[in-house]
């Protein structure tokens, strides 16, 4: 067992719990407390260093919901491997070079969208016109809100407002604050491997926003080759932008380049460290091809959509394909939606040096999309240290959910196969039935239970027009937005590329396991 000396007297000010667990956490850190190590128990620590067991408690709290420690039953708390986890220290930023000029701007941001519905507005309106309510909802881009750290973020919130700063009211950098960026640098260069700095980083308010200021950096008439099934919001924002757009399946592997040389195209967007919706991985060996194809063109460039990147549970996160980039070829996609909240409407932008000196050229007069006030308060969350707490705590929370769900399915003999499992936030179910997939939506829909389906993220291009027979779902109506009888062609489609099983997408991020339970045992009844 572990001999634990602290000095709580000396050092900064801060709550004795917190320099217990800071103290802990540095040392397992750097390896000092070895995996698999045992802990003292809770009352011999708080008798050792002379404070309430209550604190020595608090710390072990605090420890166990990052991942640094387990407890055992009847057997004490022990050091965890923590190679897995997110380390993020400050990084030095490089000085303002005379780019990072202040543009005190003030301009109008775009109306508001139309706020959404509540769920209970939801479930009163449903109840009137005679529908089931949807109690439990599968989504795979929900996320946990139980377990926001509410507290520390009005608390920064507070601080950035106490000294009645000025500048915060004006408009600020048009590129993002230059200490948020800094903070995403440095992150980004810790978590994800991506080489950057603060000058090649462009903030944004979401992903959509920044795909159309990529588009006028990038210029028209770019044909732009995408994985099937896909990000349907991403290739609507590009048909919107007037892009050819080409759909390309995807296997265990993603994009191949040979398939991607035959295509030609100017853009490849791919998310290669877990696909959306399948949740594969692409092969290193595939990303250097992707990466020798886009060298050889002057204009060619890959778009590199980090989704989900931050929840893995097992093995070390993948590194990013940015971070294997050496000639300037991949623009880098990332956002806070999944790892904060989707509320905070924050996304960036790593561009290559051309593309960089494009923005600032034709784009560089754009007003922030993103309040200055709401930079600030990120960069202080990620700079004390919140972020990295918060990322290492909700990635356990997560992960036991991850784990329950398939349990859970395992017991289900509806359950042919699943896939895409060890990361992100959801699930892809193969189910053993004669439904096809739209009647297990609707009937479980009747049950107040929401699942949804494959095809929805499937794009109806040229190998499925070859398919269905001619139909191609884009029509004459110019950016093919699918109406309900493509959304039929679309699930028949993905049937087919199925070995003819429905497949379901199930999402476990916001639900809880007794949600998680009830939502299964519902599905039972539609599917035995």
């Amino acid at each position: 067992m572990i001999e634990i000396m602290i000095d709580l007297q000396g050092g900064a000010k801060a709550p004795l719990y917190e320099k217990i667990y800071t103290y802990i956490k540095n040392e397992i850190t750097i390896g000092k407390m070895a995996t698999g190590e045992k802990l003292p128990s809770t009352r011999l620590l708080a008798q050792n260093l002379s404070v309430s067991r209550s604190t020595v408690e608090m710390a072990y709290e605090q420890l166990l919901a990052e991942g640094y420690i387990k407890a055992e039953p009847c057997r004490g708390f022990f050091v965890c491997d923590v190679t897995e986890l997110y380390r993020l220290g400050v990084r030095v930023p490089e000085k303002d070079g005379g780019q990072e000029k202040k543009r005190e701007r003030a301009g109008a941001y775009g109306s508001p969208g139309q706020s959404p519905e509540t769920q209970e507005q939801g479930k009163a309106r449903k109840r009137l016109q005679g529908e089931a309510a949807i109690e439990i909802d599968f989504s795979p881009y929900a996320i946990d809100t139980e377990h926001f750290p509410f507290n520390i973020w009005r608390k920064v919130h507070k601080n950035v407002l106490l000294d009645d700063r000025e500048e915060l009211l004006y408009a600020g950098d048009g590129q993002g604050e230059f200490g948020l960026r800094c903070a995403i640098a440095s992150y980004l260069h810790q978590a994800r491997g991506v080489n950057c700095e603060a000058s090649d980083i462009v903030v944004g308010a979401g992903n959509e926003y920044l795909e159309l200021l990529l588009t006028q950096i990038l210029g028209g008439g770019q044909k732009v080759l995408m994985e099937n099934p896909t990000y349907p919001q991403a290739y609507y924002t590009f048909c919107n932008a007037g892009y050819q757009m080409e759909m390309l399946s995807v296997g265990d592997g993603g994009i191949e380049a040979e398939k991607v040389r035959r295509r030609n195209p100017d853009i490849v967007y791919m998310m290669p460290s877990h696909q959306f919706p399948l949740g594969t991985i692409m092969p290193l060996k595939q990303r250097l091809e992707l990466l020798k194809w886009a060298a050889e063109g002057e204009n060619r460039y890959l778009i590199e959509d980090d989704h989900d990147s931050e929840y893995r549970y097992r093995g070390k996160p993948i590194p990013s394909l940015q971070s294997v980039d050496t000639v300037g070829k991949v623009i880098y996609l990332g956002t806070f939606s999944k790892s904060i909240a989707p509320s905070l409407r924050i996304s960036y932008m790593v561009l290559p040096p051309v593309l960089l000196e494009r923005y600032h050229r034709y784009c560089g007069f754009y007003s922030v999309t993103v309040p200055k006030m709401q930079q600030e308060v990120l960069r202080t969350f990620i700079e004390e240290g919140h972020f990295e707490r918060h990322l290492n705590k909700m990635r356990g929370i997560y992960r036991s959910k991850h784990d329950f769900l398939l349990g859970e399915l395992k017991k289900r003999n509806w359950v042919k196969d699943v896939r895409g499992e060890h990361a992100g936030l959801h699930v892809l179910v193969e189910v053993r039935t004669k439904l096809s997939e739209q009647e297990i939506c609707a009937l479980a829909e009747k049950r107040g239970v929401r699942v949804h389906g494959i095809s929805e993220y499937f794009i109806c291009g040229e190998e499925e027009k070859r398919e269905n027979g001619g139909k191609d779902d884009a029509g004459d109506r110019g950016c093919p937005y699918p109406s309900e009888e493509d959304k039929g062609e679309h699930a028949r489609g993905a049937s087919r590329k199925t070995a003819g099983c429905p497949v379901v997408v199930l999402g476990y991020g916001k639900l809880t396991e007794a949600e998680l339970r009830e939502g299964l045992e519902r599905l039972d009844e539609v599917l035995n």
